[in-house]
């Protein structure tokens, strides 16, 4: 009798864990499709509406389609949209492309500094982050595309809060702070100004922004934008963590007023089985355009970063050739010996 008493009271047990199990899933599953559907470029509360309703189906900057099996770019744009007016568009405070490419599972960060002199189609040679103010993230891709000669599929926006947000939703980043950092100004107001001591420092989301923000040193943009891909990749890393993936949900629902992309509920799901086997802790970093291939010129009274648009290309071409020659010995190897090689990349990871 007892027996028995004991299989009914694991058999119900079992049932509640297994009720348990599947409320969950189909929560976590709400919460992805619900972002998906709730952060597509179009919605009325995007802050580039107004591009797309001006836009004619014959003059739209349609971005090329991925098919999933070749390098997929992703523009990550990040904005400031304190201080605009109703309707205006905000420019674009960060640019970065996220490169990943399905055979090598290789990523690449590639931070473009925002004074970069560039065409913008339609508007002439002029900054790039003006790109997204003048028509939005489809302009902005275009933009980058034509400047680098690589296809840009898709695109992700983030606002300021967006950032602090996500960085709060994943309970911080503990990260080593290379140095002091201290600015302040009237015109951001004391909640932007950034107060930060070197040493190891568990980050949240209004530190992080400080750090990421940061350019006020001799080095200034080139210095800011090396901070910027060496944090993203410690986020990166730390998304891809069990505890992240178990609080995806409500990071969501977090950072989902603060974020657009043109990306699909399927494009999401295809280049999200390409990241999760990728190695964030070997992402290729760099800078556009680099050191060696810009100069710094006054154009109209404007202070910008000239360079050779071929010269460039050039660049992005051999860094994403020399991902693939890291891949070859790994595959060759595998037939050989039946085990893999793991490249040797350089690169900062999460302290």
């Amino acid at each position: 009798m007892n027996t028995f008493i004991t299989k009914k009271r694991l058999l119900w047990a079992g049932l509640v864990l297994v009720l348990a199990l599947v409320l969950w899933i189909g929560y976590y599953v709400y919460s992805i499709l619900a972002f998906g559907n709730n952060i597509q470029s179009g919605n009325d509360d995007s802050p580039f509406k107004q591009f797309e309703e001006e836009q004619t189906d014959a003059d739209k900057n349609e971005p090329p389609e991925w098919d999933g099996t070749e390098r997929v770019n992703v523009l990550l744009l990040g904005g400031d949209s304190r201080g605009l007016a109703e309707g205006e568009a905000p420019r674009s405070d960060t640019m970065m492309i996220a490169s990943l490419d399905p055979v090598t599972k290789q990523a690449h960060l590639l931070s473009i500094l925002r004074d970069s002199y560039v065409s913008i189609p339609e508007h002439g040679m002029e900054r790039i982050n003006a790109a997204l103010a003048y028509g939005g993230p489809d302009l902005a891709m275009r933009t980058v595309s034509e400047w680098l000669d690589i296809p840009v599929q898709y695109y992700i926006y983030v606002d300021f809060q967006g950032f602090v947000e996500l960085i709060d939703a994943i309970d911080g980043i503990n990260y080593y702070v290379e140095k002091d950092m201290y600015y302040t100004s009237r015109a951001d107001g004391p909640e932007y100004d950034i107060n930060l001591k070197q040493g190891q420092q568990h980050m949240d989301g209004h530190t992080a922004l400080q750090y990421v923000r940061f350019r006020h040193d001799a080095l200034s943009d080139y210095a800011r934008t090396e901070r910027q891909r060496k944090f993203l990749t410690a986020v990166a890393k730390k998304m891809q963590s069990f505890s992240s993936i178990l609080k995806l949900p409500n990071t969501l629902k977090e950072i989902e007023p603060f974020i657009e992309t043109n990306l699909s509920l399927q494009d999401m799901w295809s280049l999200g089985n390409v990241g999760k086997s990728t190695n964030m802790s070997a992402i290729v970093t760099a800078q556009l355009p680099p050191l060696d291939l810009l100069r710094e010129e006054v154009i109209g009274g404007s202070s910008v970063i000239t360079s050779n648009p071929p010269a460039v290309q050039q660049y992005v071409e051999e860094k994403f050739a020399e991902a693939q020659k890291l891949h070859e010995p790994a595959t060759a190897d595998r037939s050989e010996s039946g085990q893999s090689v793991e490249s040797d990349t350089n690169q900062a990871t999460e302290n």
